[in-house]
């Protein structure tokens, strides 16, 4: 028995994922060519052409690779630690407090740069 796990083959990928784009252009296509139909009839059958498109796409080895990242994402998401509400709120409060700081700098600067440029000027 060999030691290392046994890497799944993928076949045919490049067909998948044209038969992925395939079924991206029919849903398109459809969804403008059956306007007149109810848009509840549109955005199911809408949902079931990317319900099938994504499965297909998973079973490419680009699709398990996403899958494989997307899990990993999701696991250091848990490892984040949030700011509690306080923190945000102060952090938010200091924010405003340094935008309003730095307007009133910046409105003094232009005054006084354009009574500058109308002494210059006349």
């Amino acid at each position: 028995m060999n030691v290392k796990g046994e890497a799944k083959e993928y076949r045919l990928d490049t067909l998948k994922w044209l038969l992925v784009v395939t079924l991206i252009g029919v849903g398109v296509a459809g969804n403008s060519y059956f306007s007149a139909e109810p848009v509840l009839y549109r955005v199911l059958a809408l949902v079931a052409i990317t319900f099938v498109a994504c499965f297909i796409a998973y079973n490419t080895a680009k699709g398990a690779s996403l899958w494989g990242l997307v899990q990993g994402a999701m696991i250091e998401l848990r490892k984040v630690v949030w700011p509690t509400r306080q923190e945000t709120n102060q952090t938010t409060l200091i924010v405003v407090a340094v935008v309003i700081v730095m307007s009133i700098i910046l409105w003094l600067l232009d005054t006084l740069f354009g009574w500058i440029a109308s002494l210059i000027i006349g």
